[in-house]
């Protein structure tokens, strides 16, 4: 019995039966095709199945007339504008909220309603379709993704899938590819609401605008449990998230566009963001209603795992909810820049929330907005607005109605006070900021959502919020590609003090540090203005400037990204500014709109005279925002005393300097600002230089618990180790070879080190992709040690290795991963110029004289012949031989199919080292002067490309070409081209009934022609094969 190799095909029959399981329908892309047995398309160009779509508007709106339906009909066939994007945005909002027509009333009066197009609140009511291998036509260009989920004929989603057992291809393979379709058939894209890749183990789900970063695995079917690991990830996700009833509150709830004014974001919810919204919202009806509890619950997920747009997404559900009739939504934050943050993301999405945003100006506009308010309305406030004037000794009634829902972020005891102190020099009783709210607001239910877990000894804030219903810990965010490992580098700067003084300093600043209420805090102005003193006196803040610079730089040069300075005072963030301008005048600009490095702080008109240039507006900050979020902006440092440490997320922000005391929550949440994904950023870094490592290691273990794990540091040690133990690896596999030159050698010197350290490593069993491998892992833990005296030590040795690397992926064919085409967070040390582009370079760096590999001269293959370097011999002849057989050769079955074998067969024997080296070379030179011959012969018979291919499929048994002359069969294979030519449609080798008919037309053409009767089935099956392969380069398929 034959070994039996997994297919693509299989993974896509196996998604299709998933789909049918759940009540799905399953259609055949080219039975359905215009030229289809049942065609539900006039054209190949139009995406949508047309007649499914009326009779769906039909059926989801019976109370309409015809008019109105068929104006919305009209109407959405119609959207389209220059912007895919924009396409797709005015797409969504039909269907999620309708096409609004105008049609004439029984009464003659013109009328204004929205037509459904997907019915919401009932599933069933929507038809459901999976279609494979639908082809779709644009630009020139047929183009046929794997499957297509179609909801009411509208093709709601893509998914492409790659095969497992191909080690040439895994799911970025089908990223990629999705990407591509995008580009050259935008039209399927306009009304597309989710994109799947899979090869059938793994899987990933991610939006129309997202970069492969985004897109996310599905890891629950339930939201109850976790999938066990054994399961396939796409049966996990088709189960979880295309099931009828949750894909229909996913579409309609759970997908948002995200407008900065720049650019506009497509944004699918996660499923951990999915599941969370789904029980808030269900504790929250529970809590609101009468005799309920008014604590909401808690949702912990963990920073940088999407918190605020999760908000967003319960927001909106809270809005629509019948249960809690137009509730009035009032989100609380403790910082007045994190509050701008927060409704910062809130009106960039206010389509999806269906209404504007407000923000509280003051205590008194507070009191304004809330006031008497029968319903409705989202509003933004501090919980400092909470807080009764001077001469109130309690917070009067704003409202007492259930549905106003309060939500509060970062839901933490020291950030919102929930237990009473006396001032002892009044003797006045003040409460905390939770106490207050309870009585403007008695009868509200209150949500908590933070991104760290509710510390163990803050029991008052369970009393507020209740008990967790929803946790997604940094073990998960991480396993999920959510957020980046963080990793601590202790770079302390002394502070200018005796050494009898230091430990009543340690003593005095946990009294600084600890997170107590005003009346405390005026108690310790003066500790804390002396350690500011010591903190920021302008020779440690000239050698820390210095120290940043430096680090920095060593850090651009491998992991470009930005850097956050976290100072103690303003005075010292301008201090800091100033000592950095000077050390680099070109980085400084008064225009907000340039410069390399700014200062975000709070100020007024009054304050001094040099800090006015960083005292700043909010629209102005958020200017800088935008501008230090994007990675291509030359804004690249910014120093900060309290703002942007909470909320705020710029995934390309990869460095954090330290000089401030913190503690507990408020250290935990600064630190994770370096957390989040972008590109390959293998983790983020902070750098102490002030010692907050004790207080982190506490905060750290005081929030986790035994169940879950908060925010995880390693020290920078453990990436120093890591990179030091895959440095050895490498020179382990570069043992026996004389590398040592390559620091001292000159250009050409190093080239041929390459070329010879190639070699080395293709000589080994594995050597190739142990070695890939593991110069991968290197350069990611070199770029998080890069400022470590170890990483210089062996810098050389790094560039060597890299630059073999380069070579070896350029220039070899990969049996594993293929190249990676991601834009790399992580810099190579190589340049250009050192590393070998392409196989004429490596020739040359060997010893040719004059590689032209066009052609496969035979004083070309002479050349190779004599390579002392024979193991890079057999790849670089492998990989020219390999690229000429698909190009060249793809259009011939037969000569493609003798080639591949016989590359395959010389390749099985190298790897296997069952033949020398030298025989290997000869066989391969052989397969290469054959495909020179084999591109000439088809001029000498005077046939064309695609005649001498189907002469080819006829001659290639034995008898046919015993018994029928030459001329026969080149007449044959013309008049087969013809025939061909004039039957080509798209899709056709799919097509059943088209299939047949070119077959009929294939044995008639035979039997006329008197071709071997005993062979004429298995000539019919190859012509076939070859016909297919002419209508694709005909079609464009190819």
């Amino acid at each position: 019995m034959g070994h039996h190799t997994f297919t693509e095909d299989e993974v896509e029959t196996a998604a299709l039966a998933w789909f049918a399981e759940m009540g799905y329908t399953i259609l055949h892309g080219p039975d359905i095709a215009p030229d289809g047995t049942t065609p539900e398309r006039e054209n190949y160009d139009q995406p949508l199945l047309t007649r499914r779509l009326q009779d769906a508007i039909a059926r989801i709106n019976p109370d309409l007339p015809r008019e109105a339906l068929d104006e919305a009909f009209r109407k959405l066939i119609r959207t389209a504008s220059p912007s895919l994007i924009e396409t797709n945005r005015t797409f969504h909002q039909h269907l999620t909220e309708g096409v609004t027509v105008e049609y004439r009333g029984p009464d003659g009066r013109i009328r204004s309603a929205p037509v459904r197009i997907f019915d919401p609140a009932t599933p069933e009511n929507n038809e459901w379709l999976a279609v494979n291998q639908y082809t779709v036509t644009e630009n020139n260009r047929n183009r046929r993704p794997d499957i297509v989920i179609f909801v009411n004929g509208l093709p709601i989603a893509v998914i492409e899938l790659k095969n497992p057992a191909d080690p040439a291809t895994d799911i970025w393979t089908a990223y990629n590819q999705l990407q591509t379709y995008i580009q050259q058939i935008p039209s399927l894209f306009a009304t597309n609401e989710l994109l799947v890749i899979s090869d059938g183990v793994e899987a990933r789900t991610g939006s129309l605008t997202a970069g492969r970063e985004y897109f996310m695995p599905w890891r629950t079917v339930d939201g109850d449990t976790t999938a066990p690991e054994a399961t396939p990830e796409l049966d996990v996700l088709i189960h979880g998230l295309f099931h009828p009833h949750r894909l229909t509150e996913y579409l309609q709830d759970f997908i948002l566009f995200q407008n900065s004014g720049t650019s506009l974001t497509k944004i699918n919810a996660g499923y951990h963001q999915f599941f969370a919204v789904k029980a808030a919202i269900e504790s929250t009806i529970r809590a609101a209603s009468t005799g309920g509890d008014q604590k909401g619950g808690v949702i912990w997920h963990t920073q940088g795992s999407g918190k605020s747009l999760t908000m967003v997404f319960y927001a909106r559900k809270l809005a629509l909810a019948a249960d809690l009739k137009n509730p009035t939504i009032v989100v609380l934050t403790d910082q007045n820049d994190l509050d701008d943050q927060l409704f910062d993301t809130f009106a960039e999405c206010q389509d999806h929330l269906r209404q504007e945003p407000v923000q509280a100006a003051s205590r008194a506009n507070l009191r304004d907005l809330l006031h008497g308010r029968q319903a409705g309305g989202i509003v933004f406030s501090t919980v400092q607005k909470f807080f009764p004037t001077k001469e109130e000794a309690h917070h009067p009634l704003l409202s007492d109605r259930r549905n106003i829902i309060l939500i509060a972020d970062e839901a933490h005891e020291s950030q919102y006070g929930f237990t009473g102190h006396i001032n002892e020099k009044t003797g006045h009783i003040r409460y905390g900021f939770a106490a207050y709210i309870r009585q403007a607001l008695p009868n509200a239910t209150a949500i908590g959502f933070t991104g760290t877990p509710i510390s163990l000894k803050d029991r008052d804030t369970r009393q507020v919020f209740g008990d967790d219903i929803s946790t997604y810990d940094v073990l998960q965010a991480q396993k999920d590609h959510v957020t980046v490992p963080i990793y601590y580098e202790g770079r302390h700067v002394k502070l200018d003090l005796p050494d009898e003084e230091k430990p009543k300093l340690d003593e005095e600043l946990d009294d600084i540090v600890s997170e107590e209420d005003e009346d405390t805090r005026g108690k310790i102005k003066s500790k804390w203005a002396a350690l500011e003193a010591v903190v920021g006196t302008p020779h440690r803040i000239e050698t820390i400037a210095a120290d940043i610079d430096r680090h920095f730089a060593q850090q651009q040069e491998v992991l470009p990204g930005k850097a956050m300075i976290v100072c103690m005072s303003r005075r010292i963030c301008v201090e800091m500014y100033n000592a950095l301008v000077r050390l680099h005048p070109e980085w400084d600009s008064d225009d907000d709109t340039a410069g390399a490095i700014k200062v975000i702080m709070s100020g007024t008109p009054g304050e001094r005279l040099d800090w006015q240039k960083h005292i700043r507006t909010k629209q102005q900050i958020r200017g800088l925002r935008k501008r230090f979020k994007d990675p291509d902006d030359p804004f690249t440092i910014v120093i900060v005393r309290d703002m942007w440490n909470t909320g705020f997320n710029a995934p390309c922000l990869t460095t954090m300097y330290v000089d401030k005391p913190m503690q507990g929550h408020g250290l935990m949440q600064t630190i994770a600002r370096v957390d989040r994904v972008f590109k390959d950023k293998p983790g983020g870094l902070v750098v102490d230089y002030i010692g907050i490592a004790p207080r982190m290691k506490t905060a750290l273990a005081e929030y986790t618990t035994t169940k879950h794990k908060g925010l995880t540091v390693y020290e920078l040690e453990e990436a120093v180790a890591m990179m030091l133990e895959k440095h050895q690896i490498c020179c382990d596999l570069m043992h026996g070879f004389k590398w040592s030159e390559w620091k001292s050698g000159d250009p050409m010197g190093r080239l041929a080190l390459i070329t010879g350290g190639m070699n080395h490593i293709l000589k080994q069993p594995d050597g190739k992709e142990d070695f890939l491998d593991t110069v991968m892992q290197l350069s990611a833990a070199y770029a998080l040690a890069v400022t470590e005296e170890a990483a210089g030590e062996i810098r050389d040795d790094v560039t060597f290795f890299q630059s073999v690397r380069a070579s070896i992926l350029k220039n070899t064919v990969r049996k594993g991963k293929p190249a990676d085409v991601l834009d790399h967070a992580v810099n190579q040390l190589i340049s250009g110029a050192i590393a070998l582009d392409g196989p004429v370079e490596i020739f040359k760096a060997a010893g040719l004289s004059n590689p032209d590999i066009s052609i496969l001269s035979d004083e070309f293959l002479a050349e190779v012949r004599g390579l002392p370097q024979k193991n890079l011999a057999v790849e670089l002849l492998r990989k020219l031989i390999n690229d000429e057989i698909k190009t060249r050769m793809r259009k011939n079955v037969v000569q493609s199919r003798k080639f591949s074998e016989m590359l395959d067969q010389t390749i099985l024997n190298y790897e296997n080292r069952s033949v020398e080296t030298a025989v290997i070379i000869e066989q391969l030179i052989e397969t290469a002067r054959q495909i020179r011959e084999e591109v000439k012969r088809g001029e000498k018979m005077g046939l064309s490309e695609a005649e001498i291919a189907f002469y080819d499929a006829l001659a290639n048994n034995q008898s046919a070409r015993e018994v029928m002359a030459d001329e026969d069969l080149r007449k044959i294979a013309s008049e087969l081209v013809v025939k061909v030519q004039e039957n080509v449609t798209i899709d056709w080798s799919r097509k059943e009934n088209v299939r047949a008919r070119m077959r009929r037309t294939i044995k008639r053409i035979l039997r006329q022609y008197k071709y071997p009767p005993d062979k004429q089935e298995e000539a019919t099956q190859l012509v076939l094969m070859q016909a297919e392969q002419v209508c694709r380069e005909i079609s464009g398929e190819a």
